[in-house]
């Protein structure tokens, strides 16, 4: 078997650097707590697991074969990422009202340590918005064979270059989780708060719509 590493390392990196969907949700999961964070991580690589063992048996090639099969995933994918930024909006609608009425005794209090949503939702959150992203399909498809010889196991190769690709991304995300967390305070201040609920809602809801237009 053998492998262009050096060219599948640009563009692994590159990929992860561009802002989307999961740094979004693994940001606002480690602003929750770090246990969080890292959880939503977590569940984001093993999101990509599935689509590299379905690329690795061909099953990826059905589907993006398939345009019905295709379309369906994309609109699905959409939909939960609309789902996960309204209720971002929601969550920061409610804290704008609790506030306006006097009612944050309970959110100061549990602002240092606010783990409202845990590490196992975390971790579903980050599993499914991979899972549900065609793109990322795509990717172990077509992307990843162009830097496996021709000659050597395609079926090894994707394996290798995924498992890699996975490993890179914990180890990036993991990273973002420290950062994160020591922005914690500030990010547990109830204005700030809101203001990024609101933010990372909206952009949620954006980026669903967008996929959603480009099915």
């Amino acid at each position: 078997m053998s492998v262009d590493l050096v060219g599948f390392l640009g563009v692994v990196l590159v990929a992860y650097l561009v802002p989307g969907p999961d740094f979004l949700l693994v940001v606002r999961s480690a602003a929750e707590h770090p246990s969080n964070g890292r959880a939503a991580a977590l569940g984001t690589q093993s999101g990509l697991c599935v689509h590299m063992l379905a690329a690795a048996l061909g099953l990826s090639f059905v589907a993006a074969r398939s345009p019905a099969v295709y379309d369906a995933v994309a609109y699905c994918g959409a939909a939960y990422l609309v789902y996960l930024g309204v209720r971002a909006v929601l969550t920061a609608r409610r804290r704008t009202a609790e506030r306006a009425d006097g009612a944050t005794a309970h959110e100061e209090a549990g602002s240092g340590g606010n783990r409202e949503r845990g590490p196992r939702t975390g971790f579903a959150q980050g599993f499914l918005t991979n899972v549900l992203n065609p793109k990322a399909a795509l990717f172990f498809l077509g992307v990843l064979p162009q830097f496996v010889d021709g000659g050597g196991s395609m079926t090894r190769g994707i394996f290798f270059l995924g498992t890699l690709d996975v490993l890179i991304g914990v180890a990036y995300w993991f990273a973002v989780v420290g950062v994160a967390a020591r922005l914690r305070a500030l990010l547990a201040r109830p204005a700030v708060r809101r203001r990024w609920e609101l933010t990372t809602g909206w952009l949620f809801i954006a980026i669903g719509v967008a996929v959603a237009t480009a099915a």
